[in-house]
């Protein structure tokens, strides 16, 4: 089994679901001595199945699939539908279609399937903890577990349930919080001070993620007692990342300096690039996946239109410090 410590570049590149991770982005991070990750959500299991061949074409060096956790949630009818009333006239003017609001699972079952079968380096979890049953079976083929956490009391979860490591994601990190109850406030503690509360909570290996961009920062979090750093907002920019175009202008605009945390686009906390739909709909119901479907569309819609003050631009802090480099360049750059 991989142990995170042996990695010769104590990186892993972070999986960012919605296009910026691909197969050769994750190749390049792990064939550089960090660990790439694919990134499962959105994608259909014969989609992330086609990813794992495309990467394993790439390299043998290890790698990481991540999987979203979707707990079972009802969001309030009433509020959900006055939510889509607000997006009509926006949906019209991109001439898109506003989605139904349904939940599913992102195809759990069938991925964790292919993963038991495929057997990558490293399955980690977002947005909730799976059951020990779920944990146990993946440790039993060899597959370390890594389950992200935001709070202490989600890695004491983590660690009871028998999770093998964790992925520690403080505010400063870009896309969406891994905050398991949906209908809590993200907790604001910085990740250094989140980092410390993780790792006297519990005697896991961990990494940590959220506002790392440079070589001194990935120092800081392993002079805290993480084991590697894991970095997304940094590759955003990189030649292999799947990013828009829209995303990868507005990385780089001026106009779009400010980041913002956001349920507007997914009806869960997100960090983005702040721009005019956050700010009009600053009062977003909860309620995922429900409202990724109904915003889904108008999204697509927004990217194909070139409109960076409707699509999603997921980013953490130090997005002005991604750079249009190769990935493998971009983690040499990180180790420290």
């Amino acid at each position: 089994m991989l142990d995170l410590r042996d990695l010769d570049i104590p990186v892993l590149g972070a999986p960012m679901a919605g296009g910026p991770s691909t197969p050769a982005l994750a190749a390049a991070v792990s064939e550089a001595g960090g660990l790439g990750f694919l990134a499962a959500g959105y994608r259909t299991a014969r989609q992330v199945a086609d990813d794992i061949e495309a990467l394993r074409a790439a390299t043998s060096a290890p790698y990481g699939v991540n999987l979203f956790v979707v707990g079972r949630y009802e969001p309030d009818a009433a509020a959900i539908d006055a939510y889509c009333r607000t997006l009509r006239a926006e949906a019209d003017r991109l001439g898109a279609e506003l989605g139904p609001p349904r939940w599913d699972d992102d195809d759990w079952e069938a991925k964790l399937d292919l993963v038991l079968d495929a057997r990558p380096d490293v399955v980690s979890f977002t947005f909730g903890c799976p059951s020990a049953e779920v944990l146990r079976r993946l440790a039993e083929v060899g597959v370390l577990t890594a389950v992200t956490v935001t709070t202490a009391q989600e890695a004491r979860v983590a660690a009871d349930r028998g999770a093998a490591s964790l992925a520690v994601q403080g505010p400063e990190a870009g896309g969406h919080r891994g905050t398991w109850d949906l209908d809590a406030d993200p907790d604001p503690a910085p990740l250094l001070d989140l980092l410390a509360a993780v790792t006297d909570a519990v005697d896991l290996p961990v990494a940590a993620g959220g506002g790392v961009a440079s070589a001194a920062e990935v120092s800081s979090v392993l002079d805290r007692g993480a084991v590697a750093a894991q970095v997304g907002t940094a590759y955003l920019l990189a030649d292999e990342a799947g990013t828009n175009p829209v995303h990868r202008a507005a990385l780089t605009d001026p106009a779009f300096a400010a980041t913002r945390v956001t349920r507007a686009y997914t009806g869960r906390w997100a960090h983005g690039l702040a721009n005019r739909f956050m700010a009009e709909h600053a009062e977003a119901p909860a309620g995922y996946p429900q409202l990724h479907h109904v915003t889904s569309p108008l999204r697509r819609a927004a990217v194909a239109a070139g409109d960076p003050q409707v699509a999603h631009m997921w980013a953490g802090t130090r997005h002005a410090d991604a750079r249009p480099l190769p990935a493998a360049e971009i983690t040499r750059l990180l180790a420290p």
